[in-house]
């Protein structure tokens, strides 16, 4: 009965492992396609310098995996053997002025973006690649955040402290990628207190002088400009590095004609695809100028009421004229008695299946906030630093498109196969076996990446720790044998 039980527990934790070690790898694998270097920083470390930039930026990355929760707890944490430093050493680098997030950002996402392309498998049919825009509530606890004010939550239907996080992301048509993002505030219509905070409140938060010409600088100024402003600049650098997309997505509070007019004007081949109210805005049909809510008066009347079985949906679509540019909108409702839901687009031969097909892929914005707010802590930073507020929000998403690659990779495309292969084989090899070759490849995939001699790392690891000692003496034992 025991000699049964002892290989149970074993089954079980020979399970773990295998689990465990497809992941992290995946997670490893990932990093080491984004190929971080120190270019990213436009400078090169100074000789005396005790921590590199690219070993504090990986190790910033890393922190979710390890469960780290932030720099304060890194002192406690296994990764702390490799480079003992205090947290003071990551506080300095996230309020450092002269690092462009942004670039970075974009440096790293484009090369995992082109990483994921080569190693997909084909298509078997069209996908389509959706800009996501969203923007979500970054709740704050310190009242002396710089820039700091209250922002009305859409979600409590409450004033909160906090920044607005206006952010855009890429879907391939299976991964979700999260490219830029911009902190803003909302000045509100009290002019006695603007940004929802007294004269007091403001002249006590946190301040940084910045030279007018600086990156950080133009990041601070996004704060007080428009989201509209802001969303169009995003889009039109995401054109520029590369970015190509079929249709950008965004809810009703950003489907406005500015941003119709801008995608219109696009050489690139791309349309708008977004919810809007049901509200006053014109638009001209049949001659004549009416609202959303007009327009389905007008099409009931007339008959023209459709029903999709497929989807459960009884829907109106008609091309109407919105201020000289001719758009395509549907409105939809599940039910006799439910409201109407409008949808607009540039694409004047979207049917309503594939536009709510399409639209469908929004969602994945939402599951992007969630995740990284509960996982690895999007918006949690209570630097009173501006610079540190930008940096965290960057490493978080650089975070979230690692593990979405590690995850889609383990799963179902082609590197997937080829772990699964990998497990297979490792299967034959006793539990101790197992468990060695997985700290030996995590080891040395940590000593490449920070450019250290992996004997060096291993023995720094293992110094003072009976339970790495004895695994090493177990190792020597079977190459001896």
């Amino acid at each position: 009965m025991l000699r049964n039980k002892d290989t149970t527990i074993l089954s079980e934790i020979n399970g773990f492992f295998t689990t465990s070690e497809k992941a992290i790898v995946s997670i490893f694998r990932a990093l080491h396609s984004m190929q971080v270097s120190e270019k990213l920083f436009f400078k090169n470390d100074a000789f005396n310098v005790k921590y590199r930039s690219i070993d504090k930026l990986i190790l910033l990355l890393l922190f979710p995996f390890f469960e780290i929760k932030d720099a304060s707890h890194f002192g406690g944490s296994a990764l702390y053997k490799i480079i003992s430093c205090g947290k003071d050493v990551f506080y300095r680098m996230l309020n450092e002025s002269s690092i462009d997030w942004r670039y970075i950002c974009y440096s790293l996402n484009m090369r995992l973006l082109k990483t994921t392309a080569v190693n997909s498998e084909p298509q078997e049919s069209k996908v389509d690649r959706c800009l996501i825009i969203d923007d979500t509530d970054l709740h704050k606890t310190g009242r002396h955040i710089e820039f700091l004010g209250r922002i009305f939550s859409h979600v409590t239907k409450t004033s909160i402290l906090g920044f607005k996080g206006l952010v855009m992301a890429y879907h391939d048509g299976k991964s979700l990628f999260a490219l830029d993002a911009a902190l803003h505030c909302e000045k509100g219509k009290n002019k006695k207190k603007p940004f929802g905070i007294t004269p007091t409140q403001a002249k006590e938060r946190f301040t940084k002088k910045r030279d007018k010409n600086s990156i950080s600088y133009k990041r601070t100024q996004e704060c007080f400009i428009t989201k509209i402003d802001s969303m169009i600049s995003m889009i039109r650098l995401a054109i520029t590095k590369g970015i190509r997309f079929d249709y950008l997505l965004v809810d009703s509070w950003f489907t406005c004609f500015e941003l119709v007019q801008f995608i219109k004007t696009r050489k690139i081949d791309c349309h708008l695809l977004g919810m809007i109210k049901m509200g006053i805005t014109k638009y001209s049909f049949n001659g004549n100028s009416l609202s959303s809510k007009q327009i389905v008066d007008y099409c009931k009347r007339k008959k023209q009421l459709k029903r999709s079985r497929k989807l459960g949906y009884s829907y109106i679509e008609c091309i109407v004229d919105f201020q000289g540019i001719k758009v395509k909108l549907f409105f939809c409702k599940t039910s006799h008695k439910g409201k109407w839901h409008g949808l607009l687009t540039t694409n004047l031969d979207l049917s309503f299946e594939q536009a709510y097909k399409i639209y469908s892929t929004r969602w994945t914005i939402e599951v992007f906030f969630k995740e990284s707010k509960q996982h690895l802590g999007l918006g949690k930073c209570q630097s009173q630093d501006f610079d540190a507020q930008i940096a965290s929000i960057s490493i978080s998403m650089l975070q979230y498109n690692i593990l979405s690659v590690a995850k889609r990779f383990s799963d179902y495309e082609t590197l997937g196969k080829l772990f699964r292969s990998a497990n297979a084989e490792i299967i034959e090899l006793t539990i101790a076996e197992r468990i060695w070759l997985i700290i030996i490849e995590i080891i040395a995939q940590l000593a490449d990446l920070l450019d250290i001699d992996t004997e060096l790392l291993m023995e720094k690891i293992i110094t003072d720790n009976q339970r790495f000692e004895k695994l090493l003496n177990y190792k020597c034992l079977m190459q001896a044998g």
